[in-house]
């Protein structure tokens, strides 16, 4: 007997989101701290903004699924809250770097533990009131939009190599 379409749709979509974090991993591995420092076109986001972005978002998921607290809360207000060129001092590249890993090591450890079903349940910013009229907003959904927003950001990122 073959697996339950639910199941398979969890693989899917946690196998897409283990491929661009492998591939942000690798891209952010190859880029040096000069091609990091570049915009991704003129007048453009920097390629070390587009990273410290990418683990502000991922650092707030674990929160948003229910994993924990932040790792680097810091990287909030620098990476989410304002624009590339506000001022703001920036973690150096190699912060960034250990930053991801230790988000990815986070994010994997509980992806990996969480039961198919839990999949399914609600999100910590979607009250239980909103998510009876609206199940689509659940903790896999969050992985879908984060994988997609990764994946359009490795894409600018690309440019810099």
């Amino acid at each position: 007997m073959g697996e339950s379409s639910q199941n398979v749709f969890i693989k899917m979509v946690l196998s897409a989101w283990d491929t661009q974090n492998s591939s942000l991993d690798k891209l952010a591995a190859s880029l040096t701290d000069e091609q990091l420092s570049k915009e991704i076109a003129p007048g453009k986001n920097t390629g070390t903004y587009l990273l410290g972005h990418l683990i502000a978002v991922s650092d707030g998921m674990l929160p948003l699924l229910g994993f924990g607290e932040k790792l680097y809360p810091e990287l909030e207000t620098i990476f989410l809250r304002n624009p590339d060129k506000s001022g703001l001092p920036k973690p150096s590249v190699a912060a960034l770097k250990e930053a991801l890993q230790a988000v990815n090591k986070r994010l994997t450890e509980n992806i990996q533990s969480t039961p198919a079903d839990e999949w399914f349940s609600r999100h910590t910013a979607v009250s239980a009131e909103d998510f009876a009229k609206e199940p689509h907003r659940n903790k896999l959904n969050i992985i879908i939009n984060r994988t997609n927003h990764m994946a359009n950001h490795i894409g600018q990122m690309l440019l810099l190599g």
